[in-house]
């Protein structure tokens, strides 16, 4: 018998909530077999199994909240389990595989799927089932190309999206009400713990302030509309107003260090490279992944990191290195029909660059009316180190860049 434990779940993370279980008890599984899912407050980690054996006991139900070390459930080794498939790697067996997913593990206790040579995950093939997603349509990406719980998850994300391109994703329907009920209540899961706990600690140890601009988007949207089918045709990257901004704001930043700072102790530590963080929200809870050393790249070169980080969102591949180490964050509600919003700074950082709705408004271009593109932009900083003054030259640097783009060639 042997206890089935909460793995290392990464840097500064100590517990978890039990998400799903995967095997019930009395089930058999494989090596590597997931047996259940752990939500922390940025990754979902899979736990495999990492003997062949029987599922005997299930210690924890789902929503416990569970520590690093805590016993899961048991596992009796042998048994029916026996003739599962064993072959495994060092990697595979391994339970510190921090993803999103994780389809490490079960990649290595992949089965062939009915019909033809293509190996799935078991976790893949259960899902598959689930969601009527044929495995042999699906580009593996496992190791030898199995393909994973991931690869399934991001298949059936893609078919429910080729119908319709919405411009704006349409809200997600509201729970059914229980019949006779007029509250429900429900656990806060670790994610949405941990958000909570994070905004409160920023409005609560930062001097919080918002100061505003808007953004005459003409220039940059001429610019994008002649370049994005050629750009993709050559490099392809499909060219959003996003990585326009990142590259703005690190050049923004260059100009304004303490803008890219942040405080320990009685200490100002100025960084001397941008990571740029992304605000991303999902189902799940807001995440914010970071393109390290975006202040080095290109506009080209941020929308390919914007594209592969985002696509690691979708699949459920967010790694911990994603995760950490920002330095300065943006984030767009604009995606959501947001006009203007005071975005809330992501501790310790010191600044948030919020963007919004494009929008066509009246406005006085050289002594006449005319309508134009325009974007409220809002910095929220941290007034302890920066200076009112400094936050607004900032956002006007940002102004700057966007409205004259050929001037980003310059710097």
């Amino acid at each position: 018998m042997s206890s089935i434990k909460v793995p290392p779940l990464g840097e500064s993370i100590v517990e978890a909530t039990v998400s799903r279980w995967l095997k019930k008890e009395g089930d058999a599984v494989a090596v590597g077999d997931a047996l259940v899912e752990l939500e922390t407050d940025k990754i979902t980690v899979e736990v495999p199994a990492l003997e062949a054996g029987v599922l005997t006991t299930r210690a924890k139900n789902e929503g416990d909240v569970v520590a690093v070390g805590d016993v899961l459930g048991e596992l009796a080794a042998g048994g029916a389990a026996a003739a599962a498939p064993t072959q495994q790697t060092a990697a595979a067996a391994t339970p510190a595989a921090v993803t999103a997913e994780a389809p490490k593990a079960a990649a290595s206790a992949a089965t062939p799927a009915a019909g033809g040579d293509v190996k799935v995950s078991p976790a893949a093939a259960r899902l598959a089932t689930e969601t009527g997603i044929n495995p042999a349509d699906v580009a593996g990406t496992g190791r030898g190309g199995v393909v994973s719980k991931a690869d399934v998850v991001g298949a059936a994300s893609g078919a429910k999206a080729a119908p319709a391109a919405p411009a704006a994703a349409a809200p997600a329907a509201p729970a059914a009400t229980p019949s006779g009920q007029r509250e429900t209540r429900e656990k806060m899961t670790t994610r949405r713990k941990r958000i909570a706990e994070n905004l409160l600690q920023s409005q609560h140890a930062t001097a919080h302030l918002t100061t505003f601009n808007e953004i005459d988007m003409t220039a940059i949207t001429a610019l994008r509309e002649r370049l994005k089918e050629r750009v993709e045709k050559e490099q392809g990257v499909k060219l959003s107003f996003m990585p326009f901004f990142v590259k703005a704001a690190t050049l923004a930043l260059k100009s304004y260090p303490v803008v890219n700072a942040q405080i320990d102790g009685d200490t100002i530590v100025y960084k001397h490279y941008v990571n740029m963080g992304i605000a991303v929200a999902s189902d799940a809870g807001l995440v914010v992944p970071n393109l390290k050393d975006a202040d080095a790249k290109s506009v080209v070169e941020i929308g390919k990191d914007i594209g592969a980080v985002a696509k690691r969102a979708r699949d459920g591949k967010l790694s911990m290195d994603d995760l950490t180490g920002g330095t300065f964050t943006i984030t767009n509600g604009g995606v959501f029909g947001s006009l203007v919003s005071t975005p809330i700074i992501n501790y310790p950082q010191v600044g948030i660059l919020g963007l919004h709705k494009i929008q066509d408004r009246p406005v006085a271009i050289d002594g006449k009316v005319e309508i134009r593109p325009m974007m409220y932009v809002a910095l929220s900083y941290d007034h302890r180190i920066i200076d009112g003054q400094q936050a607004v030259l900032f956002l006007v640097r940002v102004k700057e860049l966007m409205e004259d783009p050929a001037a980003m060639l310059v710097y």
